[in-house]
C-alpha cells in the first residue's frame, strides 16, 4: 500500500479524525496528507515546519542530552522523545516518531470530543501500518 493510501486507511479507524500526515523532518516536508477539510497548502507547509520544530527544536534537544546525560545513556543519535500529545481548544494532535527511521513523524488530529485513551490507543496502531507505507 502507498502511502497516501496508508494515511486515508488509518484516518478511518481513529475516533473523531479530522487529519493524519505524515513529516519527513530532515527535509521539512509533509509527504502524505489527509484532512476532512481543505487547507492552504501554506497551513499545511507550517504543519511540517511545527513538527520539526517540537521534536528537533533546540530546547528539546537540550532536554534529551540532559536526561541522557542524567541516566547514564550513551548519545548516540536516539532521540529520548518518541511521542508527544498537544491540546488545543477544539482538537487533540498526537505526533508519533516512526520506530525504523525517527526523522519521520506521523501527525493524527482529532476532536477535543474524542476519547483521549482512544486516540492515543488508535494512533499507536495506526503507526505500524503508515511506517510500512514509507
Amino acid at each position: 500500500m502507498n502511502l497516501e493510501a496508508a494515511v486515508s486507511q488509518v484516518q478511518k479507524n481513529i475516533p473523531e479524525c479530522v487529519a493524519t500526515g505524515v513529516v519527513d523532518m530532515t527535509t521539512g516536508m509533509l509527504l502524505a496528507i489527509k484532512t476532512v477539510d481543505s487547507h492552504p497548502r501554506e497551513v499545511l507547509d507550517l504543519v511540517a515546519a511545527a513538527t520539526s520544530e517540537i521534536f528537533q527544536g533546540p530546547n528539546v534537544t537540550a532536554i534529551e542530552k540532559m536526561f541522557k546525560k542524567a541516566r547514564g545513556v550513551k548519545d548516540d543519535g536516539h532521540h529520548y522523545f518518541q511521542e508527544i500529545l498537544v491540546m488545543s481548544d477544539n482538537l487533540i494532535h498526537v505526533f508519533q516518531r516512526c520506530k525504523r527511521n525517527e526523522d519521520v513523524v506521523f501527525v493524527s488530529v482529532c476532536k477535543s470530543s474524542a476519547n483521549l485513551g482512544m486516540v492515543l490507543s488508535k494512533s499507536r496502531m495506526a503507526l505500524a501500518t503508515v511506517e510500512s507505507s514509507l
